[in-house]
């Protein structure tokens, strides 16, 4: 219970369940506990078969699988990346870590994700003074996909390799394809947070599959196949344990269970507050499907009367957690100095996103009294009273 005595309702919490509890039971009954091991191997194989990918290498983090798609990409100083720039902080940490130069990518209206125009922009710019990036990462928000099929044609135009960060879109499709799969790596994360768990941990995707092999030997300290220990690269301690594998591969076999869960509470929040002036709803790009891991919303405080701020100190008080849209990376002081292309000039619509946007409570264990308790303390809000 929270402090009030009331249950606390979460974001988006971790739903674990039985199945999860047999895996991991066999990797304790098995001895399996340290790094590497079966189901370390067998939520590889899954995940490989779940998204459609010929190869993929189970890390401990989206942000370690960024940073090695990264370095096998030959990203060093000197370089730049360009990169979404409404997400968190992850999807760019990274660029810095091989010691490149991001520069961020307005979002587009039609997906909130990367737009096609600004990249358009920024490609041609950065030919035209002969500094290609040597990477485009580009976020699916909040599990939509970006619209990827203009993002590809441009990266392929202009021979520049993308990498998805589907940190938050595993289960997402994209004109009948998973998202993850289209760029030359892709990345999930689950994080305790995402819509489906290791507590922590991550995947790096490809159908490259000598590329994943060299990033697995990166991940487990760049040991060379010697008797004894030796190593000529620098490596990582980047593996996934086998107990926390274990977690994951129980967490999938209920993915497509996960998805309806959350999309089914989109639909709620949608059904009631859809029709009111000034709630704008993150759209659901055509041809594609949003795991919906956030329910996501804008608030436009001249036509509702209500500023974001004030929705989420509303919902504190009554012990629920909500947060805003992430906050751009060019706003961020880390980044200060980092170009940055609009969506149109003048017009940046990542900063209108965050400015008016916020996440809603969104977990699959919800219950209907959870979300009654979210919609009527908005309701309060905007002074309306709608029926759910």
């Amino acid at each position: 219970m929270a402090a009030s005595g009331k249950k606390k309702i979460y974001l988006s919490p971790p739903h674990l369940g039985e199945a999860e509890l047999k895996y991991v039971q066999d990797a304790f009954s098995t001895n399996w506990i340290a790094p590497l091991g079966p189901h370390v191997e067998g939520f590889e194989r899954e995940v490989e078969q779940f998204v459609g990918a010929r190869a993929a290498v189970a890390l401990s983090s989206g942000t370690a699988a960024l940073h090695l798609a990264l370095r096998y990409l030959n990203v060093g100083p000197g370089d730049t990346v360009f990169c979404s720039t409404l997400t968190f902080v992850a999807s760019a940490n990274p660029i810095l870590y091989v010691g490149a130069k991001p520069v961020f990518i307005d979002s587009e209206p039609e997906t909130w994700n990367m737009s096609p125009f600004a990249l358009e922009r920024a490609l041609a710019e950065a030919k035209s003074r002969g500094n290609l990036p040597k990477a485009v990462i580009v976020v699916h928000l909040y599990g939509q996909s970006a619209d990827l099929d203009p993002l590809v044609q441009l990266c392929e135009a202009y021979g520049v390799p993308l990498i998805e960060d589907a940190a938050e879109s595993i289960g997402a499709t994209y004109k009948g394809r998973s998202s993850g799969t289209f760029g030359q790596f892709g990345l999930f994360s689950f994080n305790g947070n995402k819509i489906i768990t290791t507590s922590g941990g991550g995947m790096l995707v490809s159908d490259n599959v000598e590329a994943i092999d060299k990033i697995r030997f990166w991940a487990t300290q760049a040991r060379d196949p010697a008797k004894h220990y030796q190593h000529s690269e620098i490596g990582y301690n980047y593996r996934l344990s086998n107990v926390l594998a274990a977690i994951g591969r129980g967490q999938l076999t209920v993915l497509n269970e996960r998805i309806t869960a959350r999309r089914s509470i989109f639909e709620a929040y949608q059904e009631t507050f859809g029709e009111v002036p000034g709630i704008v709803f993150m759209p659901e790009f055509p041809s594609s499907r949003g795991n919906r891991w956030l329910t996501a919303i804008t608030i436009d405080p001249e036509i509702t009367g209500v500023t974001v701020a004030e929705v989420l100190n509303r919902l504190e008080q009554e012990d629920i957690e909500a947060r805003p849209i992430w906050k751009p990376m060019h706003l961020q002081p880390l980044f200060q100095d980092c170009e940055y292309y609009t969506h149109d000039e003048g017009e940046s619509i990542s900063d209108r996103l965050f400015e008016n946007g916020i996440c809603l409570p969104s977990g699959s264990n919800m219950t209907g009294e959870d979300l009654a308790r979210v919609v009527h303390v908005i309701e309060k809000c905007l002074k309306k009273v709608v029926q759910i």
